[in-house]
């Protein structure tokens, strides 16, 4: 029978009560069952050697010597493989009307994130946004960062180093913010330890994305990864590669949804790019990812929306449309950023910064940021030519907002730190950002 609250929820009324467990289980397959995963699988692995191939055909274009030498071998392969690949094409493709658009691996760990029951004191929620550029090999060579295999063990490494260290944070305190005071943000080295969620993007190769669930998998029992919606499902063209979204979360994830964007062209037009939005348990709404589009997941009877983060790249000028909803904490206003935020993105560089302390050290200083951060442009891709003078903080296009929900259950939010992490120098081309935010209970 249907209850009452599940009947005002269908009518759009506000529902206090959290969803009933059985709708709190996600399942770990993207497939209803093990055949249809045993197909997939079989299909992936008839594509792969025309895949693997092809891409080390695209290596081969920084190294004359080595074009010369395995090229007319590689070109073999991927004649000789065709027969495969069409088998597996017609595998895969079909299959992509039954798979659920995301997987999700659920670890039992010993260790659980700490109960917050409104009403109450506050609590302080950590999240992390990183651009890891985990594409294969032959497209991530693009941006000087190739060796996806010992990259992502590098990455995983990085991304739970700060479990067992401590933190290099170089606060930019000669600085002020607007109001006279020392600001909340910092150039750090280490990622945070105890980090609630870790929102990461690119994360394009479905090797790379299974190995980073791998490592992860030991410090956040949530993890949803290998987003997308592939082949010719929810998007307007061929898909062949997914959205890279990644996200791994200590909290328990109630319900998830993604939406693919219609519009990619050029580099973007092969990948689905879009939106995941999540749900987790304690009466927090967290849509991360997200980029432009302000769609929220719908699932039967949500509990109240407490809270809502948004963390992604935003490569034209930044997110337009959402500044009047949701809070930038390194904004002042229109192209204007506080005294201590800067560029997180890096441009090709043959020499680019290895060691994540070195890097710290060069972006404080302005000269180091005009060396090695790109500048700013404008909505349009141009330069922007306001952003010439001094000071000069280069081009920040990775973001985390967040948005208070008024109603039914009023918080009131306060930026503790914001970070800018340097952690993954020379294994990506990003400055990934952290944010701690402490929320409160409304006074009534």
């Amino acid at each position: 029978s249907t209850s009452p609250d599940t009947k005002r929820c269908a009518r759009g009324s506000p529902v206090t009560q959290l969803l009933l467990p059985a709708l709190m289980v996600l399942r770990e397959s993207p497939f209803p069952n093990r055949l249809l995963s045993g197909l997939y699988s079989l299909g992936q692995y008839l594509l792969f050697p025309s895949y693997w191939a092809q891409q080390q055909r695209r290596c081969c274009r920084c190294c004359p010597l080595r074009a010369l030498v395995t090229g007319p071998l590689l070109l073999l392969l991927l004649v000789l493989s065709v027969p495969s690949a069409l088998l597996g094409l017609l595998l895969w493709l079909p299959l992509q009307a039954a798979r659920r658009p995301f997987a999700y691996k659920h670890n039992m760990l010993s260790r659980h994130p700490e109960v917050w029951e409104l009403p109450g004191t506050g609590k302080v929620f950590s999240f992390v946004s990183a651009n890891v550029c985990l594409l294969p090999n032959g497209l991530a060579r693009n941006s000087n960062l190739g060796q996806m295999k010992q990259r992502v063990a590098r990455i995983g490494q990085r991304l739970t180093q700060g479990e067992a260290s401590a933190s290099f944070a170089s606060p930019r305190s000669s600085q002020l913010d607007g109001e006279g005071e020392a600001g909340p943000g910092e150039i750090s080295v280490p990622f945070p330890p105890d980090l609630d969620f870790m929102c990461l993007q690119e994360v394009f190769d479905q090797r790379a994305g299974a190995r980073l669930c791998q490592l992860l998998s030991p410090f956040y029992e949530h993890i949803v990864y290998d987003v997308g919606a592939y082949g010719l499902q929810d998007c307007c063209t061929l898909k062949v590669f997914g959205s890279g979204l990644f996200l791994a979360s200590r909290y328990p994830v109630l319900a998830a949804q993604y939406r693919c964007y219609p519009n990619g062209i050029r580099e973007d037009a092969l990948s689905a790019k879009g939106l995941l939005s999540v749900q987790v348990r304690r009466g927090h709404w967290l849509p991360a990812l997200g980029l432009l589009d302000p769609w929220l997941v719908t699932e039967p009877c949500p509990p109240p929306a407490h809270a809502q983060i948004r963390c992604g790249a935003w490569p034209r000028g930044g997110p337009w449309g959402l500044w009047g909803e949701y809070q930038d904490p390194c904004r002042v206003g229109p192209r204007q950023d506080r005294p201590w935020a800067i560029g997180t993105y890096l441009p090709p560089l043959p020499t680019l910064l290895m060691a994540p302390r070195v890097p710290r050290r060069t972006l404080e200083q302005e000269e180091g940021r005009r060396t090695y951060l790109a500048g700013p442009i404008l909505q349009d891709g141009r330069p922007d030519p306001s952003a010439a003078g001094s000071p000069w903080e280069g081009r920040r296009i990775d973001y985390i907002l967040y948005r208070e929900h008024p109603a039914p259950i009023s918080l009131t939010t306060e930026v503790e730190k914001f970070s800018f992490i340097t952690q993954l120098a020379g294994c990506s081309d990003h400055v990934a950002v952290g944010l701690q935010l402490l929320l409160n209970p409304a006074p009534q």
